[in-house]
């Protein structure tokens, strides 16, 4: 095929190290991986070590935490996306920034092909290669998951022995487990039962509800223009706020979400999901918003979330759809400023209080007290005219 040179997505999990020594020998090319450093919390010196010893030419471990929620995650949060009523796209939004920098390095490196770990029934082909083509549309992408013969984890374990490449997953517990600053995911194994209760000892950013402390705790976030500024007066970077929200909601048990999800391939498949910062800052954007947003406008934006959100779920950020739409969203976001207070309690994030320069509350007009703005006659009239085509349908039924 006259490729020479492949830029593999690598995490250094099983999948990958196998991947990259299977490109070596089947397409007899040079391999430069790169891993994003996401905010894993994984040992990236090793991770590259590996990828040298596996064989890469070249590794490139880069930071993009920053890049990764300014530019990713608040967006999305300025947005509300929430896939099919319970998934904050943790792993979804990772997916295009990756492949960005793959393309970017392989554009440095003259590189003819990308590669990526994704398997061919679930979403992440799909959100790798829609990037890719987006942002180079005559690049050559290579899918070992849907070429090679392996047709099980446990044949890569076999295969990973036999070459003597270590890998983080065992036969006993081969659940996959994908992790970056916003959110843990877990698939796979064990969890393809969805009866059974996932095992306690798996969950890594939050506690159970049951073991979170018996007394509340209680936080302010600040907003301006839709992004959270600051947490209890102090103001944080993007980066640093949510990892200090993580460090706070995790310990009350906040985040866990279990469904059973529609793939864009077709497929049911189960995941289990820890989201403690991104759970706190959904619920807290949505109360400021409450105060600071026109109802029609209110009500318009939050009918198109469910379209949004789908496009970043089957991995069409870099599309034109969803940029017309992020474009619509921000628009409304110029006067989301405000400061809300939540009580974090046993697996619970409630809204208690909230207030803004731009509010549009008006205690005066929402008081069931006595009032001297709002004409309560007024109401005769409108209840009739939007009443006129019920009485209209309903003598039409009675002839």
């Amino acid at each position: 095929m006259g490729i020479k040179k492949i830029v593999l997505a690598y995490s250094g999990g099983l999948d990958t190290s196998i991947i990259l020594r299977w490109l070596i020998e089947t397409y007899n090319v040079e391999v430069i991986a790169f891993c994003a450093d996401l905010g894993q919390g994984e040992d990236l010196d090793k991770i590259k070590q590996k990828a040298l010893n596996t064989g890469a030419s070249k590794v490139y471990i880069e930071d993009v935490k920053e890049e990764f929620v300014t530019d990713y995650i608040f967006p999305m949060l300025r947005a509300n996306a929430i896939y099919e009523g319970g998934y904050l796209l943790g792993t979804s939004i990772a997916r295009p920034l990756i492949a960005k920098k793959q393309i970017e390095i392989a554009v440095k490196e003259g590189a003819d092909g990308v590669a990526h770990g994704a398997t061919g029934k679930g979403n992440d082909q799909v959100r790798f290669e829609l990037t890719y083509y987006a942002l180079k549309p005559d690049i050559y992408v290579i899918s070992p998951w849907r070429q090679w013969h392996f047709d099980s984890r446990s044949s890569l374990i076999e295969y990973a022995k036999k070459h003597n490449i270590a890998v983080p997953v065992t036969e006993e517990k081969p659940y996959s487990i994908d992790r970056n600053l916003f959110h843990v995911s877990y698939e796979g194994g064990i969890l393809e039962d969805i009866w059974a209760e996932p095992p306690e000892d798996m969950f890594t950013m939050t506690v159970s509800p049951e073991k979170a402390p018996d007394k509340p705790t209680y936080i302010e976030i600040t907003y301006k223009n839709g992004n959270p500024v600051g947490i209890n007066g102090k103001e944080l970077k993007p980066v640093e706020l949510l990892q200090t929200l993580n460090n706070i909601a995790g310990p009350n048990g906040i985040g866990r979400v279990d469904i059973v999800e529609n793939r864009y391939v077709g497929i049911k498949s189960r995941g289990v999901y820890e989201t403690p910062g991104g759970t706190v800052l959904h619920i807290a954007h949505r109360a400021v918003e409450s105060i600071t947003l026109d109802r029609e406008v209110l009500h318009q934006r939050d009918s198109l979330i469910p379209k949004y959100s789908e496009l970043i779920y089957y991995g069409y950020w870099f599309s034109p759809e969803r940029e017309m739409l992020q474009a619509a969203f921000d628009y409304t976001q110029k006067d989301v400023n405000g400061t809300v207070r939540l009580k974090l309690y046993k697996g619970n994030c409630i809204v208690v209080g909230r207030k803004s320069p731009n509010s549009l509350y008006n205690p005066e007009l929402a008081t069931f007290e006595a009032d001297r703005i709002y004409n309560q006659k007024d109401a005769e009239g409108f209840i009739k005219l939007n009443a006129l085509r019920l009485k209209t349908r309903g003598l039409s039924i009675k002839k």
